[in-house]
C-alpha cells in the first residue's frame, strides 16, 4: 500500500481573509503537488522521489513559504533552509540559510547523497551546490509583491497584524512510502517574515530525528518551531509506536492535541507509515494539506472542517 501525504503550512487562516479564488488557488497548489508526487508511486517510484517531487512544485508554487514566494528576514533578504530522509537507510540532509538555491529541498537531498555531512549552511551549503552543478538564482528570482508587503507591515508595526497569520509563516513538508514499504520524508522553508540573526527553525534540524516512522511537523511562530525542536516532535510520535504500541494515528494525536498544547506550542504533523497508514493532525485553526493511497481517492483540506 503506497501513498503521500503534504502540508504547506499551519497555523491561524481567518476565513474572512480567504476568498473564494484564493482557496481555489491554494487547493489547485495541493492538487498539483500530491498529483506528482503520487504519480512517481504508481509508476513504481521511490519514496524519495515522491516527496522530492511534491516538494519541488510547492517551492515554485508562490502562494507558499519555500523557494519562490518565501517571507522575507528583517533586512529585507530571503534564507531558505530545507531537509530531507530516507527511512530505509536512516541518511538524512538538510541546508539552512541559502540564499540562491531555486529548490532547496534537491540540495538537501545531495547533502545526503553526495557528501559524508548531514547539515550545511549558508556560504557553505552553496559552495557545496556549485561544486555539485547546482545552478543559482538571484534573490530577485524569491520576490513576490505580496511577500514584501507583509514584511513592510512587521517593519511599520503593524498592531493588527497577528503573529500566527499563516500568510507570514509557514512550511512546506511531504512524507511518502513507496510499493517496496520504504519511506521517505522531505521539508523546506523560508522561515517566518522579519526574522533576524540568521535565525534556523525545525525544519532543517527534523533531518536528525531518527525515525521508524516518517513524520514532519510544520509550525507557525511566536516562534513555534522552538517548541517542536525541543519536543524532539517526530522522534516522539515514533518512540511512541515503537516502545508504547500505539498505532501511528494515536501516536500522532497525543502528541499534537497532547504533548504540544501543554508546551505552548501550536501547530501539525504529517506521518506516513510502512503500511501506507496516514495521519494528519494540527492543534492550530488551519493546515494547507492533502494526502492520498493507492487505490483511494485524494484528500484535501483547509480548515478543521
Amino acid at each position: 500500500m503506497f501513498g503521500i501525504a503534504i502540508h504547506g503550512g499551519a497555523g491561524t487562516l481567518p476565513r474572512a481573509d480567504m476568498s473564494a479564488d484564493a482557496e481555489r488557488r491554494y487547493r489547485a497548489g495541493l492538487k498539483e503537488a500530491i498529483d506528482a508526487g503520487f504519480a512517481e508511486l504508481a509508476a513504481g517510484g521511490t519514496s524519495m522521489d515522491a516527496v522530492t517531487r511534491a516538494v519541488v512544485l510547492l517551492e515554485d508554487n508562490p502562494l507558499f513559504n519555500a523557494g519562490r514566494g518565501a517571507v522575507f528576514t528583517l533586512d529585507g533578504r530571503n534564507e531558505l533552509d530545507a531537509s530531507i530522509m530516507d527511512g530505509s537507510t536512516l541518511k538524512a540532509g538538510a541546508i539552512c540559510g541559502v540564499t540562491r538555491i531555486r529548490n532547496p529541498v534537491e540540495l538537501a537531498r545531495a547533502v545526503m547523497e553526495k557528501s559524508e555531512q548531514v547539515m550545511l549552511a549558508g556560504t557553505g551549503a552553496e559552495e557545496f551546490a556549485a561544486a555539485q552543478g547546482f545552478s543559482f538564482v538571484p534573490q530577485s528570482y524569491f520576490y513576490t509583491p505580496e511577500r514584501w508587503m507583509q514584511l513592510e507591515r512587521i517593519r511599520g508595526g503593524d498592531a493588527g497584524l497577528s503573529a500566527l497569520t499563516i500568510s507570514h509563516i509557514g512550511t512546506v513538508g511531504a512524507v511518502a512510502v513507496d510499493a517496496q514499504g520504504r519511506l521517505a520524508a522531505a521539508t523546506s522553508t523560508g522561515g517566518m517574515t522579519g526574522k533576524r540573526y540568521q535565525r534556523i527553525g525545525d525544519s532543517p534540524s527534523s533531518a536528525q530525528a531518527r525515525m521508524q516512522t516518517i513524520a514532519h511537523a510544520p509550525c507557525p511562530p511566536r516562534d513555534m518551531a522552538k517548541y517542536f525542536i525541543r519536543a524532539v516532535v517526530a522522534h516522539d510520535i515514533c518512540a511512541r509506536m515503537r516502545f508504547g504500541g500505539r498505532s501511528i494515528g494515536e501516536a500522532v494525536r497525543e502528541v499534537v492535541l497532547g504533548e504540544l498544547p501543554a508546551l505552548g506550542g501550536e501547530g501539525g504533523v504529517i506521518a506516513i507509515d510502512a503500511r501506507g497508514e496516514i495521519a494528519i493532525e494540527f492543534n492550530s485553526e488551519g493546515m494547507f494539506r492533502a494526502s492520498r493511497r493507492q487505490g483511494e481517492e485524494m484528500q484535501i483540506g483547509i480548515y478543521t472542517v
